[in-house]
């Protein structure tokens, strides 16, 4: 699975920079069904700062494991930006990380919709600043992919590896 790796790959880069920080993450993972732990886990000391990954595919995995609110499931669904927030701050949270990234998508080929197409991702990141700081926080990016279901998977799982790099490496005093 490194048809969109780069090189050196993501998985690598972010274990520098998580390191590098000393900084933890964890992941709640949906579509990408276990893909972000498996390419995390890919690299030799990977444990220095990867801490979980749960896979919560369905509603009630999202709602026990995460405690991702009934009102977002049921009034966004699934696949949304409200629920790959509350995934994200609720890996973060679980497994006491410095950050948290989550994914909710589609990879087809079936259940896409005009509004939700077969590709879509819902990508979250979660920061735990130090307490009393006020520098916490969650974002959430939406983005579109192409590909047969294995492709889709492994252009989330690489985005959304790319995108929590970009959250380490960024100067997270200022935000």
């Amino acid at each position: 699975m490194r048809e969109y790796a780069d090189d050196p790959p993501i998985e690598e880069r972010i274990g520098d920079a998580l390191r590098e920080r000393d900084v933890t993450v964890a992941v709640a993972e949906s579509c990408t069904g276990g893909l972000i732990g498996s390419l995390l886990t890919d690299v030799p000391g990977s444990s220095d700062y990867f801490d979980r990954s749960l896979v919560t595919y369905s509603y009630d995995a999202k709602l026990e494991e995460l405690a991702v609110s009934r009102e977002s499931l049921d009034g966004h669904g699934a696949v949304s930006a409200p629920v790959a927030e509350q995934m994200a701050a609720g890996v973060r949270d679980r497994a006491g990380t410095t950050f948290g990234l989550s994914t909710t998508g589609i990879a087809g080929p079936e259940g896409g919709s005009e509004e939700k197409p077969v590709g879509t991702v819902f990508i979250g990141r979660a920061y735990a600043a130090d307490w009393g700081t006020g520098g916490s926080y969650t974002e959430v990016s939406r983005h579109e992919f192409d590909g047969d279901r294995t492709a889709i998977k492994e252009q989330i799982a690489r985005k959304a590896l790319e995108l929590l790099l970009a959250d380490v490496r960024e100067d997270l005093s200022e935000r």
